[in-house]
C-alpha cells in the first residue's frame, strides 16, 4: 500500500513500493550495461531519488517523474515492447514513471509495483497527482504478492 509521508512543504511525498525482481524488470540487464553499472547500483540509485511527479499522461494514470540521477539516462526502447504488465515501472531518458495498464510501451522496464495507478471505478480514479513527490522503495516478491493481494 502506498504510504504518505511530510513532505519538504506542502506537498505529498508517497512512497511506491517496487519489486526489482528479473522477473518484473525485463530490461535490467540492458540498462545496467548501458550505464556501466551492476544490477544492484541500478536499484540502489533509482530509490535513492525523491522524484516529483511533472504531469499525468500516454495513457489513464500514466506519472512522468523526474528526474533521475544522470548516471541512469538511458534511452528508450529501439522497438517498443507490444505489451507492457500493468504496475511496470520504467526509465526512459532522465524520467522514470509507472505503466498504469496494460499498453504497448517504449521505456527500459527494471521493476514492477504491486499499486494500482488508475482505477477507473474508483471516486478518486489516479493515485498519483501533478506536483506530488514519489520515493520508490524495494520489496521482494514475496511482499509483491502480499501487496497484489490487498
Amino acid at each position: 500500500m502506498a504510504t504518505l509521508e511530510a513532505g519538504s512543504s506542502d506537498r505529498k511525498t508517497i512512497k511506491i513500493p517496487v519489486c526489482y525482481d528479473p522477473v518484473f524488470g525485463p530490461d535490467q540487464q540492458a540498462v545496467a550495461s548501458f550505464c556501466g553499472l551492476s544490477l544492484e547500483d541500478l536499484i540502489e540509485i533509482h530509490i535513492s531519488v525523491l522524484y516529483r511527479v511533472y504531469m499525468i499522461g500516454f495513457v489513464p494514470g500514466f506519472p512522468y517523474l523526474g528526474m533521475t540521477d544522470p548516471r541512469l539516462d538511458v534511452p528508450r526502447k529501439l522497438t517498443p515492447a507490444m505489451q507492457v504488465a500493468p504496475g511496470s515501472v520504467a526509465i526512459a531518458g532522465r524520467q522514470t514513471g509507472i505503466y498504469p495498464i496494460s499498453t504497448p510501451g517504449g521505456w527500459q522496464i527494471i521493476g514492477r509495483t504491486p499499486l494500482r495507478m488508475f482505477d477507473p471505478h474508483a471516486s478518486d480514479p489516479f493515485l498519483l497527482k501533478p506536483g506530488m513527490d514519489v520515493r520508490f522503495e524495494r520489496i521482494d516478491r514475496f511482499d509483491f504478492e502480499k501487496l497484489s493481494r490487498l
